[in-house]
């Protein structure tokens, strides 16, 4: 009963009056005193989503429209357009949100474009994914065994597509393109005789778990801490190779029995990436 008192105290008498004192002896309002005191990033800009003072309606805006957020905020919170300190940090935060929010819509509808093997743009990637993998052989055919020596279950890919659509597929010949080396890495030793694995559908799978963590907000620290301003799709397939090389590291380390005990693995190796990305100071990305 009596938290119950103090907490209706605090929230309708105490709070109004804490702030008052506060701005009067810093001249400062609560809104540029949190930022001051928090570092740039995922700190700040998660304190910024939480909060429900005037920003509760800015946090919710369009990256088009950031520009006037910001000037508004200023003008109600009274805060001198010269502080120009203040006025970037909140422009960065505010992008920081609204381009998390329109990445997760640009990953969502290109999750939402089936494979389709009658569109030539799909095929390219498709025969680009085999000859950045596979430089010394040719596919003899479009539907062949070979493309089992890449880790599809079958010899039509497109039909491993069906779950993570074309984004799969993106995902796939980004890591090999701009991670040659690694990938045939990888590729070689998911052919180990004992701890083998299917390279391309495992691929697939981990492009469901990036999927899955942009979607419910774990991946915000990551981002707000890799990016001084919008996400972009370029930051979400860099994550994505952060998690192929390190699955890959994690099940050679964890010596599964066999293939059929995937499903845990792949669970105990999401339990990990969830825990690293708890820290507001996250950033999992394949430089570092």
């Amino acid at each position: 009963m009596l938290v119950y008192f103090w907490g209706f105290l605090y929230s309708n008498y105490v709070r109004f009056w804490l702030k008052w004192i506060l701005r009067l002896l810093t001249r400062k309002c609560e809104l540029q005193r949190v930022f001051d005191g928090l570092q740039a990033g995922a700190q700040r800009t998660l304190s910024i989503g939480n909060r429900r003072i005037v920003l509760r309606n800015a946090v919710h805006v369009e990256e088009a429209e950031v520009d006037k957020c910001v000037r508004d905020v200023m003008k109600e919170k009274k805060i001198e357009q010269k502080d120009t300190g203040f006025k970037t940090n909140l422009h960065i935060s505010l992008l920081q949100i609204s381009g998390y929010k329109k990445l997760y819509l640009n990953v969502e509808n290109l999750r939402k474009v089936p494979y389709d093997s009658d569109n030539e743009e799909h095929e390219e990637q498709l025969i680009e994914l085999w000859n950045l993998l596979m430089p010394h052989e040719n596919l003899k055919a479009r539907i062949t065994k070979q493309w089992c020596d890449i880790g599809f279950q079958g010899d039509d890919p497109k039909t491993d597509f069906r779950g993570m659509g074309l984004l799969g597929l993106v995902n796939l010949v980004y890591f090999s393109k701009h991670y040659t080396n690694e990938a045939r890495q990888i590729l070689s030793r998911s052919n180990h005789p004992k701890l083998g694995y299917s390279y391309a559908i495992v691929g697939i799978n981990l492009t469901e778990m990036a999927y899955s963590l942009l979607k419910n907000g774990a991946l915000k620290s990551h981002l707000y801490n890799m990016v001084s301003g919008s996400p972009q799709m370029e930051h979400f397939h860099q994550f994505y190779c952060y998690l192929v090389y390190e699955f890959d590291k994690f099940w050679f380390e964890e010596e599964p029995e066999s293939i059929m005990h995937f499903n845990q693995y792949r669970e105990k190796f999401h339990e990990k990436i969830k825990g690293l990305l708890l820290h507001c100071d996250v950033i999992l990305t394949l430089q570092n």
